[in-house]
């Protein structure tokens, strides 16, 4: 007999929607390479747009300003680096700026080297620090280069938002670039890349639904771009070589249209989070929760409980059925202090545990979690009064 299990770990990849598993089996018999001139390839090439069209629709940008790239890694290497092209003329970004609470792929600074890479800082509940960007980007010298600020319009670990569109104001005022990592946000709040939202856009499938294994670029604007990070025979059209993934993007695009479609229902799903940090709240009321002084994505919880580590807390709650995170699930597996938590100024040995959810979290797995949870709070009360007991 299986075990019951509740799946809370969308923010690290969200259950495959039925809708995209269908159209990734259907796109398996498409025998083709996109890039053939016969019925066959026009047949894959067709639906290659078709999915560039669907991701397009779910950020408001023009599908002809869609890049597939193998995810949102591969993308962020590709925009984060110094020598970009405008028609045939090139164009140099001097300097890369990234907040201390991005993803990894941001943090670590794509192409540009570690002496040309600014880190903006954040105030404690995690949103940048405008004045100290605004203030690096005054000094820039743009008669080396342009600025290139990246940032990440949703944190992974907290699901703080950032005020993106003050930062790309300030962003245009210096005349630089401003790409926004969207993996988190998208399919979570509404994105529109015709008002103004960013330069470059930065998206994962398989946050949303979609496969693992594909990603996109969404540009406002065709005008420039960075030189390739892999160079082929021209695919996408020559900002990322190699023969596409039909499969994956057809999923992706199903997804971009589902995820869209989501954003209808999205106060459901925050009811739920509000209903688990009720929990939180009732079984630890020590429980420390992170970011909530700033507006969230509706799906998010970070908290931490006092005398436990993260990893522990982390363990038992998959002996007792359920899964969640202790932070960002992109360090190979590794369990460790949050850099996230440290840039908030929490210092750098403290842990937490994620709870992030999504349109299928139902009663059954909030349930899962409370029963989860009580057990850790009644074993930490046990051995605090052991410990009490001793010492006395």
């Amino acid at each position: 007999m299986a075990v019951k299990r509740a799946y809370l770990d969308y923010n690290a990849s969200a259950p495959l929607l039925p809708a995209a598993r269908e159209a990734m089996v259907a796109a398996l018999d498409v025998i083709a390479n996109p890039s053939s001139v016969h019925a066959e390839g026009r047949a894959a090439r067709r639906l290659i747009e078709k999915a560039r069209r669907e991701v397009a629709a779910l950020v408001n940008a023009r599908p002809e300003h869609v890049v597939f790239t193998s995810g949102a890694t591969e993308a962020a290497s590709t925009l984060l680096a110094p020598d970009w092209r405008m028609g045939r003329g090139s164009v140099r970004m001097s300097r890369l700026y990234v907040c201390e609470t991005d993803h990894p792929c941001l943090l670590n600074g794509g192409r540009f080297p570690a002496a040309q890479v600014t880190r903006i800082g954040v105030d404690a509940d995690g949103i940048a620090d405008l004045a100290a960007l605004a203030a690096a980007l005054a000094h820039h010298d743009k008669a080396d280069g342009l600025p290139l600020v990246a940032i990440h319009a949703a944190n992974n670990e907290t699901g703080v938002i950032q005020p993106i569109d003050r930062i790309a104001a300030i962003v245009k005022a210096a005349g630089g670039v401003l790409v926004v990592d969207a993996v988190q946000a998208a399919g979570r709040v509404s994105i529109d890349m015709s008002a103004g939202y960013a330069d470059y856009l930065i998206l994962s499938s398989h946050k949303i639904g979609g496969p693992k294994g594909v990603g996109a670029i969404v540009a406002a604007a065709d005008l420039m771009m960075p030189k390739p990070l892999i160079n082929g025979g021209g695919q996408e059209k020559g900002h990322r070589g190699g023969t596409e993934n039909l499969a994956a993007m057809s999923g992706f695009g199903v997804a971009a249209r589902e995820a869209l479609a989501g954003l209808q229902k999205i106060d459901a799903v925050r009811e739920r989070r509000d209903e688990i940090e009720a929990i939180i709240k009732m079984l630890v009321p020590e429980a420390e929760m992170f970011g909530t002084g700033a507006p969230r994505l509706a799906n998010t919880t970070f908290f931490a409980i006092p005398g436990v580590k993260a990893e522990t807390a982390q363990i038992a709650f998959d002996l007792a059925g359920v899964a969640l995170s202790a932070g960002s699930a992109c360090s190979s597996g590794k369990v460790g202090p949050s850099h996230v938590l440290k840039a908030m100024g929490y210092g750098d040995s403290l842990g937490a545990l994620r709870v992030s959810i999504g349109l299928a979290t139902g009663a059954e797995d909030i349930e899962l979690f409370r029963t989860a949870l009580a057990g850790i709070a009644a074993r930490q009360a046990a051995r605090e009064k052991a410990d009490r007991e001793e010492a006395a």
